[in-house]
């Protein structure tokens, strides 16, 4: 194992609790984590690697377990109990020296250290609501900038983008909501939950799919053009989940003439839809409708559901008049 440096206590303190043995210094590393100490994540990283190694060197012993001799004496469950301890201690140690890198990603990952630097946790914008939590939200509006363009002049006049189509949060719920009642009432569905279906497609508005000549396509649900749909349609990038993983694909979505249009077309598709009726059925309760829609494969976003419904308790939607 390596030396350790006692000219500082703090950091002495961390680095014994390498050991698998001392329960204090794993108390210390534990309440450095919480106070937000950047060597306490440094060690966690490490031993969090330690682990690692640990359950690659635990898969090779079992290996070499099925081809020893069960009578010897070096094969004994005694001296398996003090290898494991061994192998603990030693992946441990092996961690500290940054052998794999793995500490060295999950400190970049935690910590934000690096500039530009990317969780692969990011998902797409869900409306930059203050009721989600901040890093959270960040991530994910990185993530919606990955499928925008970086050009707000030259590149909208040659191609489709999202862009803004009302001024913030309150002016997007204080417009739809007359024409999302309607569309609402024909589905058994509380107004305020369409609404917030919309917020989370559209980020309350401010990514609306427009064509390339600037108008919007009003499209509030994300609703993609198939090969059966005879309206106009819009190619743009957009972020697909698959097996819970972000993929940008380049993807045809309908264009209506307004939101209204575009709400009578949302109600109609899942109303036809075979595989939307047990959502449908549930439309009186929309926490349940929402999780029913997610499991038939509306949306390919695996917390879907989880974000309406976050959606559904903001303040904006919450302070909204009926």
């Amino acid at each position: 194992m390596r030396d350790l440096d006692f000219s500082s206590p703090s950091t002495n303190q961390l680095e014994l609790s390498r050991n698998v043995n001392d329960l204090q210094g794993l108390d210390t590393l534990r309440r450095a984590a919480q106070s937000g100490d950047k060597a306490a994540l440094q060690e966690a990283a490490q031993q969090f690697e330690g682990i690692f190694i640990q359950m690659m060197l635990k898969s090779m012993r079992k290996a070499q377990d099925v081809m020893a001799d069960e009578n010897s004496p070096f094969n004994s469950e005694q001296v398996k109990f003090y290898r494991d301890m061994h192998d603990q201690q030693l992946a441990n140690d092996i961690a500290s020296r940054g052998s794999m890198g793995l500490a060295k990603v999950i400190v970049q990952q935690l910590g934000q250290l690096s500039e530009g630097y990317m969780p692969a946790s990011a998902v797409r914008n869900d409306g930059n609501l203050s009721v989600v939590n901040r890093h959270t939200v960040n991530m994910i509006e990185a993530a919606q900038q990955a499928v925008l363009p970086q050009d707000n002049t030259s590149s909208y006049a040659s191609k489709a983008y999202k862009g803004p189509a009302f001024s913030g949060p309150q002016d997007f719920a204080e417009q739809l909501l007359p024409a999302v009642e309607s569309a609402a009432a024909q589905l058994g569905l509380e107004p305020k939950a369409l609404l917030a279906q919309a917020a989370v497609e559209t980020g309350w508005g401010q990514h609306m799919i427009h064509r390339p000549d600037g108008t919007n396509s009003h499209n509030l649900f994300g609703i993609k053009a198939t090969k059966d749909w005879q309206g106009e349609k819009v190619l743009i990038d957009s972020l697909e989940f698959e097996q819970g993983v972000a993929n940008k694909q380049k993807s045809p979505f309908r264009v209506y003439a307004s939101f209204a249009d575009s709400l009578q077309d949302y109600v109609d598709f899942v109303k036809q839809q075979p595989r939307y009726q047990h959502a449908v059925a549930n439309s009186g309760e929309a926490q349940r409708y929402f999780a029913e829609l997610q499991q038939a494969g509306y949306a390919t976003d695996p917390e879907y559901s989880e974000k309406i419904t976050r959606v559904m308790a903001s303040s904006t939607l919450q302070e909204l008049a009926p």
